[in-house]
């Protein structure tokens, strides 16, 4: 069974009602893209950040930001990249950021966010097609989190992971790819 918040919330996209000043996530990194550039780039349609927002206190508990992005074929794997028609490049859809407030932490929120960022990419990649999620971890406890999902390290690079939308797929169907 999946976590779920023990507070009444909702995960919706950022907006200018959102309390981002407060948000501390232990990453100066995560919560400077927050304050500074989530709205910038949702307004230059290059990312769209949705917010776990605790509504009895009106703060942000977590975060995570998708946008499209695509893959070399030859960064791939070479049993993926095999079963994948000889395109350049593949669409992907990348989870650019994800963190939980300090003060939410230990609760499970970054597991659930993740499945809602898994949930919410197979459901665009019906309209959109995406043949993986995407993430680019900072560092090896963020590697070690998204590898217990199942994500697979490129070759070249131990910190970039995907997710085939295959294997999504299969999660939420509650069976195996």
């Amino acid at each position: 069974m999946r976590p779920t918040p023990s507070f009444p919330f909702a995960i919706e996209p950022l907006g200018k009602h959102h309390q981002r000043a407060a948000f501390s996530s232990g990453s100066e990194s995560l919560d400077r893209y927050l304050r500074h550039q989530a709205g910038q780039e949702a307004r230059r349609h290059i990312a769209v950040t949705f917010v776990l927002v605790d509504t009895q206190h009106q703060v942000i508990a977590g975060y995570y930001t998708l946008s499209a992005t695509s893959i070399l074929l030859g960064e791939l794997p070479p049993e993926v990249a095999d079963k994948l028609p000889r395109y350049p490049l593949v669409p992907a859809t990348l989870l650019g950021r994800l963190a939980v407030d300090t003060g939410y932490q230990g609760k499970g929120l970054g597991e659930f966010l993740l499945m809602d960022a898994l949930r919410r990419s197979l459901a665009q990649s019906q309209a959109i097609a995406s043949m993986a999620v995407v993430v680019d971890a900072e560092g090896d406890r963020a590697s070690s989190f998204y590898a217990r999902y199942g994500f697979i390290q490129f070759p070249e690079h131990p910190h970039r992971l995907f997710l085939p939308m295959k294997t999504i797929a299969a999660l939420f169907r509650g069976g195996r790819p």
